[in-house]
């Protein structure tokens, strides 16, 4: 069996509506965060930012010669070095603030998931069968424990016995009950949610400590938070540039006494300060803490940065058709027999092939049968009851000399002729008129004594979701290749990828399919992200770039992949990917406007350094600043202020709007380059006019 990889004809949609964003700041937290910024002046937290901690150090340095020449200097130089001192002790106060503003909100969340995760008692049942009731504290894994109706779920595990309804709006915020089942891939719950009806016997999957809940409240906190690869990579970038202007400026001072011009160390850390990049130094970790939030939001567990950052460079989306692209509970509609065959024969073979299958589709194929043709369950007491594996795309029963089987077209059509059977010639036109209808035909075939033959084709209706169409045009404007997996047949898998607006898909795929098409993807250095839920997906997930497991999947499967969607929405990778590249984009926009500041900057102190020994240079005050002093001050409160006034875009994240590598770097000059060019400017020369109106020269 081979897979199949062709293009699918798009649509062109409108465009989506955007996400609602979440309240910044609260009265709590900005309180929270004033006392957090003091504690982040200690040298220790300061020096894993270099940017600041130099900041620091020159903050400390004019303090000291403030204090030391109180006495025997000017007034006007005294509030001159004092002011100077006391707003680059602002520049690391405002950035601490940043930084603590951005824990503060996770730290309000995990105080709410704290509410959710109590200590609660469990019925351990021992290898005897016997019960004890326990404190849930004291669970280990591959604990067995029994959960009945009006119960909390003691921890993290997987449903082994049972089935039941539960409560999950505890952890995701969905008020609707869901089913939680032995066996498939809805088995797993979380600890501190509530079962609604029945009884269930749970595995236990995770020690305590280690539960979701636990590391949601350690990644929201920033406990467990390391700094990615790309932020690493800018922190080395601007430690080399505050390097380089390090030694400019005391390179500086020895031109400036060769010309008669020497500069006094306050001026000239305020100028190094203003030089270095100080508002991405300062703002740098709270666009990475705000970023993780606003995953941990979507009730997205990321196992670490770098997962969240992978997913802003993606290039290629796999996903599943089912649950995904359609609504995933696709429906027996009809039963459609071949030439010699009654529908109602063909509708009490696919009953007994389908009691083994405990999809959705399997159940409706039963309910249709039963309603439609009047057809009960067979009594097969010796019966041995086949399931659907991803491997046969089959399932079935065998009783002694009677096989019945249910699957894929080619699956069926291969285990009829290994048994010496013959497929009717009407079978592949009844096969190409449901794929043609958009649905999925499964192929009923029965083998006794007498022989092997094929029944007929049963019509499962999938629905597309609204609004998907949509979201894929989005993508195709970012350049994201999405490609829609599938076990259906090429025909069915051709008609849902146009409607849907796919760019490729792989119809008849095995699990082995996947690995080879993600390789196939890296290969041509393109990033792969993929959504799965069951242990067949595992491998696949693992070797994706970003792989995404759903919550109620096999524990497999969330072991394999780096992040886990407790909301269980194949759909929510579109998001994870939105969430990836706003925070790229804000942290290249900010990084942008920072060091276009640079200039405005460099206009306003070098100019009033020289302007007394060389005349030229004032030329180059094209902000016409009142005096020196007045210049150095103003270029040293900005620098200040502007971290403040980019806190809430820091928090909130540049807009994301879909569109292709090339418009968004244009976006990013015009708005952030040139806006961060022209902003100082307009910003220094007002703050001067302010400074000279108080009487500051």
């Amino acid at each position: 069996m081979t897979a199949v990889l062709t293009e699918a004809t798009p649509e062109e949609p409108p465009e989506l509506a955007g996400k609602e964003s979440a309240q910044l700041f609260s009265a709590e937290i900005a309180r929270s965060a004033i006392v957090d910024s003091l504690k982040k002046m200690h040298p220790r937290v300061q020096a894993k930012n270099p940017v600041m901690f130099v900041v620091l150090i020159g903050s400390v340095l004019t303090t000291v010669l403030f204090l030391k020449d109180l006495g025997s200097s000017t007034a006007q130089e005294n509030v001159f070095s004092g002011v100077v001192a006391l707003f680059l002790w602002f520049t690391v106060l405002f950035a601490n603030f940043a930084e603590a503003v951005a824990e503060g909100r996770g730290k309000a969340q995990a105080d709410t998931l704290r509410k959710t995760r109590s200590e609660t008692t469990a019925r351990r049942r021992s290898a005897d069968g016997s019960i004890e009731t326990v404190s849930s504290a004291i669970l280990d894994l591959d604990d067995v424990v029994v959960v009945t109706a009006g119960e909390i779920i003691p921890s993290d595990g997987e449903v082994v016995e049972g089935i039941a309804t539960v409560d999950e709006s505890a952890i995701t915020g969905e008020s609707a009950p869901v089913i939680r089942e032995s066996g498939g891939d809805r088995s797993a719950v979380t600890g501190g949610t509530r079962v609604l009806s029945d009884e269930i016997v749970v595995r236990i999957t995770a020690r305590a400590g280690e539960t979701f809940v636990d590391r949601m409240i350690a990644l929201v906190e920033g406990s467990a938070r390391q700094k990615t690869p790309n932020e690493i990579a800018l922190n080395i970038l601007l430690a080399g540039l505050t390097i380089i202007f390090l030694l400019a400026t005391v390179t500086l001072q020895f031109f400036a006494v060769y010309s008669g011009a020497r500069q006094s160390i306050i001026v000239l850390t305020a100028l190094l300060v203003c030089l270095i990049p100080t508002t991405i130094g300062g703002l740098l970790s709270s666009i990475g803490i705000a970023g993780m939030d606003r995953l941990v939001r979507r009730n997205v567990l990321a196992m670490s940065g770098r997962a969240v950052e992978a997913a802003g460079d993606v290039a290629t989306l796999l996903m599943d058709k089912t649950g995904t692209i359609t609504f995933g509970n696709r429906q027996a509609a009809e039963f459609r027999p071949v030439p010699g065959t009654s529908a109602d024969e063909l509708a009490a073979a696919a009953l007994a092939s389908s009691l083994a299958d405990e999809t959705p589709e399997g159940r409706s194929i039963v309910v249709l049968a039963e309603t439609a043709h009047s057809q009960t369950p067979p009594e097969l007491p010796d019966a041995e009851l086949v399931p659907f594996t991803a491997q046969t795309r089959m399932s079935g029963i065998d009783d002694g000399d009677m096989s019945i089987r249910k699957g894929a077209s080619d699956s069926v059509k291969a285990w009829v002729l290994g048994r010496g059977g013959s497929v009717p010639p009407d079978l592949d036109d009844l096969v190409r008129g449901v794929s043609e209808l958009g649905g999925t035909p499964l192929v009923v075939a029965t083998g006794d004594a007498s022989g092997t033959r094929v029944l007929g084709v049963i019509y499962l209706k999938d629905v597309i979701k609204p609004g998907i169409a949509e979201r894929f045009t989005q993508l195709r404007a970012m350049g994201i290749k999405t490609v829609m997996i599938t076990g259906d047949n090429p025909i069915t898998a051709k008609y849902i990828a146009a409607e849907a607006g796919v760019d490729d898909f792989l119809a008849e795929a095995t699990p082995e399919d996947k690995m080879e098409l993600i390789k196939a993807e890296q290969a041509g250095s393109r990033l792969v992200a993929m959504t799965g839920d069951g242990t067949n997906d595992a491998p696949a997930l693992a070797q994706a770039d970003v792989g995404v497991a759903m919550n109620t999947g096999t524990q497999a499967a969330k072991e394999a992949g780096n992040m886990v969607d407790l909301d269980s929405d194949p759909t929510k990778l579109l998001d994870i990917v939105e969430i990836g590249k706003q925070l790229l984009i804000t942290r290249g926009a900010l990084t942008t406007f920072s060091i276009a500041n640079d200039v405005a900057k460099y206009f306003a102190i070098i100019p009033a350094m020289f302007a007394g020994v060389l005349p030229a240079l004032d030329r180059l005050n094209v902000m016409h600043l009142q005096s020196a002093n007045s210049a150095i001050l103003s270029a040293v409160i900005f620098n200040a202020l502007i971290i403040v006034i980019l806190i809430p875009l820091a928090l909130r994240g540049v807009k994301f709007v879909p569109s292709s590598a090339a418009a968004l770097l244009r976006r990013n000059l015009l708005i952030y380059g040139l806006g961060g060019l022209v902003s100082p400017f307009i910003g220094i020369k007002l703050i001067d006019m302010g400074l000279t109106a108080i009487g500051v020269k």
